[in-house]
This record gives C-alpha cells, structure tokens and sequence, in this order.
C-alpha cells in the first residue's frame, strides 16, 4: 500500500470516529486530541499491515473508546439503556473485522455503523 492510500484510510478513520465524537457532543479539543492520538500510533500499525486497512475505522473508534474510559468515562452511551437506568457503553463489532458497528451489548441490538452515529 502506497503512502496516499494509507493517508486516505487514517483521514477516513479519523472522519468517521470525529462524526460520532460530533454526534454525541463530545468533540472537545481534549476529546480530539485523543482522536489524533490513535490515528497516529495506528499509522505504524497499518504501514506493517496493508491488509488491515479496511479494520481500521474500527480499531481507531475502539482506541478512543478506550481513552476516553480512562479519562472521562465511558462513551458512547447506548440512548435506549441510558433512559432506563445503568448507562451501558456500546460496543464496536466486529472488534477486527470490515464494517464495524456500534452494538448495544445488553441488547444485542446495532445502533449505526462507526461514524454514523448522528445519521
């Protein structure tokens, strides 16, 4: 994979995973930096591996997810579980796969794809 191509994934990532920090109203310039963050240490990631770049979408929103844990809390909230009591985080399935989904893991239930969810 040439190095335009690599570029043209890590901003698709990065894109994807802003929209849904967008959405939840939590794109903050701390948030956001996080997001650089991943985006930067999953460059040497997809540089070793060419053949992951379709996962990356999804292990950059997880990167995130994880950092924001440990900073803030957990995100992004699952709306449906939220009104109803213990705010449950979703989830990004598949966790190594093309096309990753936020999952509401108590209900099993695909809320948007990764960078979709404000659609």
């Amino acid at each position: 994979m040439d190095a335009d191509r690599i570029e043209a994934v890590l901003h698709a990532a990065r894109a994807g995973v802003l929209r849904d920090l967008t959405a939840r109203d939590v794109a903050e310039a701390p948030v956001v930096s996080l997001l650089e963050d991943a985006v930067a240490q999953r460059r040497w990631w997809v540089e070793q591996w060419p053949d992951g770049a379709e996962f990356l979408l999804g292990l950059v929103a997880q990167d995130v997810q994880d950092a924001l844990l440990e900073a803030y809390g957990r995100w992004p909230l699952c709306e449906g579980c939220s009104a109803g009591g213990d705010p449950q985080a979703l989830s990004v399935e598949p966790e190594l796969g093309p096309d990753p989904h936020w999952v509401c893991p108590k209900e099993g239930v695909v809320v948007a794809p990764v960078g979709a969810l404000g659609a």
